[in-house]
């Protein structure tokens, strides 16, 4: 299969002015503490101090992101994170807020579809940079060029989204970046240390494993042929996408 990347000037806005940020967190402190420092941002803030409150606020505003405490009084963060995802798909980034770092925590997260995972305590400014991060997706300038492909597969870099056979994939932030690193880089192997640097760029304390969750995620997210065909497990190293992969299910 032919690949044609279409790059050019992207303008992408990192500031959380105009954004939407919904905190469900039941610490009071968190609550007013931390929405103080994206208001600084130019972020409108929203906060609930339960899961149930919050999945009301999120289906009735939209925010942009939501900021999700892991152990609430009412329903946990992750029946939470179901709910926000059904209601309102990919649309919205989460990132988990939790006092544990226990691994499996973390992969839960990731494969109920979290965008990120903070452990408390943190500090404010950590929080507010995986923010940007996070909303570089709903951020990015509708004026920038797609990145294309012929085929089954056809992804939109300006607009963050990935069609399979015309049908669109929901991928989260973290999904959508490291899918764009493989397609950019087709056929050769990136490491899990490569493709961490693009999902979680300036992070040095990626766990390994959390690469493999996203890439099973996604490969499921392709469908049971395109998802093995397409993206390649190279043993002890990493992963890569084979630019021959049979994206019309015929081979």
């Amino acid at each position: 299969m032919y690949i044609r990347l279409c790059s050019g000037e992207e303008v992408l806005d990192l500031s959380l002015s105009g954004s939407t940020v919904l905190l469900i967190e039941d610490d009071p402190n968190v609550r007013r503490l931390l929405p103080r420092y994206f208001e600084k941002e130019g972020a409108t803030t929203l906060a609930a101090a339960g899961g149930l409150e919050g999945v009301d606020l999120a289906s009735d505003r939209r925010p942009d992101l939501v900021l999700l405490d892991v152990n609430l009084p009412d329903i946990d963060g992750w029946s939470v994170l179901k709910r926000i995802r059904q209601s309102l798909g990919y649309s919205v980034g989460v990132i988990m807020l939790t006092g544990r770092s226990d691994v499996p925590d973390r992969l839960l997260g990731l494969e109920l579809g979290a965008d990120d995972y903070v452990v408390k305590p943190f500090e404010p400014q950590e929080v507010v940079a995986r923010a940007r991060a996070v909303l570089r997706r709903v951020k990015t300038s509708a004026s920038g060029v797609s990145a294309l492909t012929n085929g089954g597969l056809e992804l939109d870099e300006a607009g963050r989204a990935l069609y399979v056979d015309g049908a669109y994939v929901p991928l989260t932030a973290k999904e959508f970046d490291l899918m764009l690193a493989l397609i950019q880089n087709p056929g050769r192997v990136m490491t899990r240390e490569a493709l961490a640097a693009r999902g979680w760029p300036g992070a040095d304390d990626v766990d390994p494993h959390a690469i493999d969750v996203y890439m099973s995620r996604i490969r499921s997210k392709l469908g049971p042929v395109y998802g093995v065909s397409a993206i390649v497990t190279v043993r002890g190293v990493g992963y890569k996408f084979n630019p021959d992969a049979d994206w019309t299910g015929n081979g």
